[in-house]
């Protein structure tokens, strides 16, 4: 069977494709976002305590490396096969090339449950892989877009600003600081209550991901089916990646599937806020149909088991 957590996303998305009048209000819904955040980066800082090393720099330079490549390689076939406007190709570009924490959170609990050896580092491929992935659509856009330098270099500036200040960026590396001081047991009275919670935020995160999802795909955009090609098949693609550059990095299997994972997820919450004011022309709601309509629920309900079957393989 699933994890129990992912049943609460086909339960949401099933609740959504019905029209029911369930519903999360807003300020639970961001509630639960800053909680899983903060949460994620906590796990990750408290692997982290003690075992931060140089070692790990051509680690995460390579993860880096993969965060830019990934929008390099995605924008010509959004530009000539999905067939897309340069600004949209560039935004979905870099929707892909960014990350989805909620899919990295999906992955973790995965992980866990199957008793998978995680490595200390995974959290920070997060932050590794959201910022280069940004910043190479929108140099991409100003390369190929009609616009004025000068609303270009405004625009990078702004996005600098975005990407770096964005609040899950900050809850992230800020909750990555606080558990690597910290570790697991200094401050317990703190951290043990938000890590022994994060399935039941998760689970509570995810039902609203898939009442959203829903939203999406409704009505369902069947003129958009070059897109929603890509949005499915895609995934498949950038996970082979991701476990064949785990593999070759020598990560523990569990590091594999979550590196995987990461790299067939596409960006809903950090992405969108950064793309949008940096690339006014795009049309963001292309970006949430492919991204957290169609990828976000692939992953979740098949891609991270099918890129873990894909590093046993390999392995």
């Amino acid at each position: 069977m699933p994890d129990i957590v992912v049943m609460f996303f086909i339960l949401g998305l099933t609740a959504g494709i019905l029209r029911s009048d369930l519903a999360i209000p807003k300020a639970t819904y961001e509630t639960l976002s800053l909680l899983l955040m903060l949460t994620i980066g906590l796990k990750g800082g408290m692997v982290l305590h003690g075992n931060l090393s140089w070692t790990l720099l051509p680690e995460m330079a390579t993860v880096m490396l993969l965060g830019a490549l990934i929008p390099l390689t995605l924008y010509p076939v959004l530009k000539h096969l999905i067939k897309l406007s340069t600004a949209n190709s560039a935004s979905i570009a870099a929707h892909y090339g960014s990350v989805s924490a909620g899919t990295f959170a999906v992955a973790l609990a995965y992980a866990e449950s199957q008793q998978l050896q995680v490595g200390a580092e995974v959290t920070l491929y997060l932050v590794m892989l959201e910022l280069p992935a940004i910043i190479v659509a929108l140099l991409l856009y100003r390369r190929f877009g009609e616009h004025s330098d000068r609303q270009s270099t405004l625009s990078l500036k702004h996005l600098w600003h975005e990407t770096l200040t964005n609040k899950s960026v900050i809850l992230l590396v800020g909750g990555v600081i606080i558990g690597m001081m910290y570790g697991t047991q200094q401050g317990s009275q703190v951290t043990s209550l938000l890590t022994n919670s994060f399935k039941v935020v998760l689970a509570l995160f995810l039902l609203e991901m898939g009442l959203t999802a829903a939203q999406t795909l409704r009505p369902v955009p069947w003129h958009h089916w070059r897109l929603a090609s890509f949005a499915l098949l895609t995934p498949i693609a950038l996970g082979c990646v991701g476990v064949g550059v785990g593999t070759l990095l020598g990560l523990e299997l569990g590091s594999v599937v979550i590196l995987a994972s990461l790299v067939a997820s596409a960006s809903y919450i950090a992405a969108p806020a950064a793309i949008k004011a940096a690339i006014p022309d795009a049309d963001i709601g292309l970006a949430m149909l492919s991204s957290l309509g169609l990828t976000f629920p692939f992953n979740v309900i098949i891609g991270i088991g099918l890129y873990h079957q894909l590093a046993l393989f390999i392995y």
